[in-house]
């Protein structure tokens, strides 16, 4: 009966059909399939959109009925919930045996059900103890480092506040007990309490209070809401990008969170997701070497994007490479017939297409290497009813590939029984299809420890084949005297597809003979048969017996699509200095097959593995006892890292770089307490950093330790749902809107539909933002400071008494209105250098990084300079109209002439100021700053003509006072003038004898020398780029390196 995922316990009996998900950790009972295995979905869970086999136990395998389980009784002994995805550990008691259940048993909450009709599994952990609410982690608050930093800046600011109220009113509390009774004008024995000779401490405190109010615009409140302006106007430009919108799938870039934008201009570590995310989880054959003869013609995302790097056209790139395939052939010519597209096929070749393969030399070898692609894997095939065409679900999206040119060289992968594949394959001899059946006697699975997989079958003949296929290095080691003849030219093919990126693969096969073959299934029978943690080694020790004296016949070479642009965007964001790791749920080889197509990876690159498979470790795990193994596996991860930071440390070559890769087993043990410092250390010390095999907690936790162990940004970049806590972890998350769905972007604070956006939302975006933010809360700052002293002055002036120099409605527009827009202006449309600029000199962006904007010297710098502003208006101000006739009749100047005055003055300056301190103008500055100012001349003179009562020190102050005196203007001039010397100065002298990276690119632009003098804008670009050793650029120098080394050899 139906129930919800909410309601089942622990011990209930669920069956899940085809195309749902798994409601809770279940053990598999039984399935559809007679044999008791299912194909399982988990890309929810690691990313991964190929299908992962699931067995059941030999023995609950007849329990496929809903009746069946009525009378059913069994105990599980398991493991404590844990979020441990790639492990279990327990045991059945059912019908008097206790059988061994392993991680192919376990039927994981949110994977889901493919290519099977129906489950049977008893649920095992349910709700919070499943293994994915196990890798769940609570949605974090952010905010920036900028933000958190102006905390610390405003409760300085308040102190001062504190410290100058407080100075003002013990001052004045001491004047009102001392000097208040010789003030017979104020009328000392008739006054209140505020002015009370007697009660001085009560004045005191009150005029504390006043103080704190008037002295308040030292605090800019309005700064918050200042920046929450010019960040929601920041996401619009961000949103409308044009250059990040993805048109295949109509998505622009989306700002989901405006809290973070000038966070991306300070990025130091990305932590990135692979399968979806670097590539476009998809393969493609591309390439082949089959009897020592190479064949394809094509070019990989690697080669396009070394041929950019070395200034090459890629067209003519792509035909000096078919060049130098023709040499490689002895001169013969290759044709290539350009036809549809067929996914995961992009193979260009006529030699093996339309069946001339059967003219080609050793087309017997030929024949069987495209045999042992359509027979030797475990692919599912399904036809589609209404156009007859065969598609396929594999294991890995490699074996997909295999299966798809298998076919499309006329080996056509049709149907799979129980105990044979059948195959619809050319016939050389009469150049027809036949279909022939291979019946499978035995499947050896791969493992990351066999690095191969075979197929033991029996022909329509009655002959026994073993079909082989793996790494290369392992094939080559199992090769029998007479397998060898292609070995040798083959290693240099494989050489050249590895370079390109490529990850390859050898086949090879064995005939075996009947008494051969039953002896030895005797033995596999028993191994596989056998319950225990010796079953796996006795499995594998009895593949070795028979995967022994192979003859090689050739080799894949598979593109791991990526998607487009991602060398490019990797090496741009190398040299911005930013650091990049991949941490992802795909196997060790893949993991390191995809580094090197991204060019995380390099050949010369010295590569420090760390993992498990050791023999001290290995040996443990032969005792048994858990604690035993946990104490040797600590012991080994902590030895590796200590050797490898060792020789990292002793190494003297400068040009060398280091990777460090580690797998998810290690990575638990890495993340403990003891051994987490020694992991960050040795991962900061190396050029790149994979972590494969890792579950979506370890993501976020190894994404903690960098954030939490450097002090510096991070940011988490992934497209499934198993990247969450990565993303959520991070300093800021960015989520790839891809084909996994929208978890990651739900849990985003950005998202962008391909990784090669990445480039210009951190480069430019975030450079931009970052300079806009910090510049506009220092000149906020200063700004503030500016106006704010002035009224302290004049409160010391005026022996404290709390009387202000400005009428009431300037002060509350000082912000709102006569300073705001300009400083808007700033935040959203100032460049110290174009879009364009920013990606040709990537160095740019480690102003951010190195926070050099918002520094506490460059703070207090901005401070400094509104300190020294405040004391020109006040002391110029007051000087100039304190004695001389301001009047035609001969009145000096009164408070409301001195308050439009500094007031006057203060717009002016801070108007000003922020004129010199923007680099990029637009008709919009221009009219917010200089409109600033009218606008304040506009408000004195409609404010001026309310009545008085409204207006008070206002009334007509400007046409009946101020206006008409000269006086009044020359020191609106000499003021502002005087004001902005020092700043003026300091730019100029900075600029001159000490200047920034930006600032020699602006004079550059300004004297036209990027189109005048190409050869200096060239070289200047060669020099704002961070030394790499990872990424294209990386590759190119190594290979011009190496060249150089062998010129320099002797003949």
């Amino acid at each position: 009966m139906p129930r919800e995922w909410k309601k089942l316990r622990v011990g209930d009996v669920v069956m899940v059909e085809k195309d749902n998900f798994f409601p809770s950790d279940l053990l598999m009972l039984s399935s559809s399939y007679p044999d008791g295995i299912c194909y399982v979905e988990t890309m929810n869970l690691d990313g991964e959109t190929n299908l992962k086999l699931k067995k059941c136990l030999e023995r609950t395998v007849e329990l496929d009925e809903d009746g069946e389980f009525a009378k059913f009784q069994g105990v599980v002994k398991c493991e404590d919930p844990n979020p441990e995805l790639y492990t279990f550990v327990g045991n059945l008691e059912y019908a008097g045996e206790i059988m061994s259940i392993g991680p192919q048993q376990i039927l994981l909450r949110d994977s889901k059900l493919r290519n099977t009709q129906f489950v049977y599994g008893v649920v095992i952990f349910s709700g919070h103890d499943t293994k994915v609410m196990q890798n769940s982690t609570a949605p974090p608050s952010k905010r920036s480092s900028i933000e958190r930093k102006m905390d610390y800046v405003i409760y300085f600011l308040f102190t001062v506040l504190l410290l100058i109220a407080s100075v003002g009113s013990i001052d004045f509390g001491i004047r009102t007990h001392s000097d208040m009774p010789n003030w017979w004008y104020l009328q000392p024995n008739n006054t209140t309490v505020f002015y009370d000779p007697k009660q001085p401490e009560k004045a005191a405190l009150l005029h504390l209070v006043t103080a704190l109010i008037l002295y308040g615009y030292l605090i800019p409140i309005s700064l918050y809401v200042s920046i929450e302006v010019v960040k929601v106007l920041q996401t619009t430009f961000i949103n409308q990008d044009r250059q990040m919108y993805h048109e295949e799938t109509d998505k622009p870039a989306n700002a989901r969170t405006s809290n973070l934008n000038e966070e991306l201009g300070q990025v130091d570590t990305i932590l990135s997701d692979k399968t979806g995310t670097l590539t476009c989880n998809m393969m493609e054959f591309l390439k082949c070497s089959i009897a020592g003869t190479p064949y394809g013609h094509g070019i990989t995302e690697v080669e396009k994007a070394t041929a950019r790097r070395l200034g090459k056209d890629v067209n003519g790139f792509e035909s000096h490479l078919s060049k130098n395939d023709e040499m490689m052939n002895g001169g013969a010519g290759i044709e290539m017939t350009v036809g549809p597209h067929v996914k995961g096929f992009n193979f260009k070749d006529d030699r093996l297409m339309d069946g001339n393969w059967i003219h080609e030399p050793n087309s017997d070898v030929i024949q069987m290497f495209f045999r042992i692609l359509a027979v030797c894997q475990t692919a599912i095939p399904e036809e589609n009813e209404e156009t007859g065409e065969i598609s396929y679900e594999a294991e890995s999206p490699d074996e997909g590939s295999f299966v798809v040119a298998a076919r499309e060289f006329g080996f056509e992968f049709y149907k799979r029984t129980q105990t044979s594949v059948i195959v619809r394959e050319l016939d050389p001899i009469s150049g027809k299809k036949v279909q022939r059946e291979y019946k499978i006697l035995n499947l050896l699975e791969f493992n990351s420890t066999r690095k191969r997989m075979s197929v033991i079958l029996r022909n329509e003949d009655g002959q026994i084949f073993l079909f082989c296929k793996g790494a290369d290095s392992v094939i080559f080691d199992r090769l029998g005297k007479q397998g060898r003849s292609y070995e040798t030219t083959t290693r240099g093919h494989l050489a050249k597809y590895g370079d390109a990126g490529l990850r390859t693969l050898a086949l090879a096969y064995r005939k075996l003979d009947e008494s051969e073959y039953a002896d030895w299934n005797t033995i596999f029978l028993k191994a596989k048969t056998t319950i225990g943690a010796d079953r796996d080694a006795m499995l594998d020790s009895a593949s070795e017996l028979i995967e022994r004296d192979l003859f090689f016949v050739g080799a894949t070479a598979v593109e791991d699509k990526l998607q487009k642009g991602v060398p490019e965007c990797i090496d741009r964001l190398a040299q911005a200095g930013l650091k990049i790791w991949v941490l992802t749920g795909d196997k060790l080889e893949t993991a390191i097959n995809i580094g090197f197509a991204c060019s995380l990876l390099r050949q010369g690159m010295k590569q420090i593995l760390i993992s498990l498979d050791m023999p001290g470790v290995k040996s443990a795990e032969d005792y048994g006892d858990k604690e035993t193994i946990a104490k040797a596996s600590r012991e080994s991860i902590s030895q590796q890292m200590i050797n490898g930071q060792q020789e990292v440390n002793e190494d003297t070559d400068e040009e060398r770089a280091f990777a460090l890769i580690i797998d998810g087993k290690a990575l638990s043990y890495a993340l403990e307490d003891g051994l987490k410092d020694k992991f960050l250390q040795l991962a900061i010390s190396c050029a790149s950093v994979i972590c494969c095999r890792v579950s979506p907690k370890q993501k976020a936790l190894v994404t903690k330790l960098v954030r939490e162990g450097t002090g510096r940004t991070t940011l988490g970049i992934g497209d499934g749902a198993n990247d969450v806590g990565m993303i959520q972890e991070a300093d800021i998350g960015v989520g790839i809107s891809g084909v996994e769905g929208m978890q990651a972007v739900m849990a985003s604070d950005f998202a962008i539909a391909q990784f090669r956006f990445l480039e210009r939302l951190l480069i430019v975006h975030g450079h931009w933002c970052y300079k806009r933010i910090a510049t506009m809360i220092c000149y906020f700052f200063y700004k503030n400071i500016t106006f704010g002293l002035t009224l302290f002055y004049y409160e010391a002036y005026t022996s404290f008494s709390g009387q202000s120099a400005y009428n009431d409605w300037f002060m509350s527009l000082f912000n709102v209105i006569f300073t705001s827009l300009p400083v808007l202006a700033l935040g959203v449309f100032e460049q110290d250098v174009s879009a364009r600029v920013c990606l040709q000199f990537p160095a740019l962006y480690q102003q951010g990084p190195k926070n050099m904007f918002f520094n506490w010297p460059r703070i207090l710098g901005w401070m400094c300079n509104g300190f020294y502003s405040s004391l020109v208006i006040f002391f110029f101000a007051t000087n100039i109209l304190q004695y001389q006739a301001f009047r035609n009749d001969g009145k000096v100047a009164g408070l409301e002439i001195l308050g439009a005055t500094m007031y006057s003055c203060a717009i002016w300056t801070v108007n000003c100021q922020i004129a010199l301190a923007i680099s990029h103008f637009t008709w919009i500055q221009h009219v917010l700053i200089w409109g600033s100012i009218l606008i304040w001349y506009v408000f004195l003179v409609v404010y001026g003509f309310l009545n008085p009562i409204l207006s008070t020190t206002a009334y007509k102050v400007l046409f009946e006072a101020v206006a008409p005196a000269p006086i009044y203007w020359l020191a609106i001039l000499l003021i502002t003038v005087s004001s902005l010397l020092p700043y003026f100065f300091h730019i100029s002298f900075q600029r001159t004898f000490n200047p920034m990276d930006h600032h020699i690119i602006q004079e550059i632009r300004y004297l036209q020398k990027d189109t005048n003098d190409p050869e200096m804008w060239a070289r200047e670009q060669g020099k704002a780029v961070h030394r790499t050793s990872i990424g294209p650029t990386a590759m190119v120098e190594a290979k011009v390196r190496q060249l150089k080394d062998l010129l320099r050899e002797p003949l």
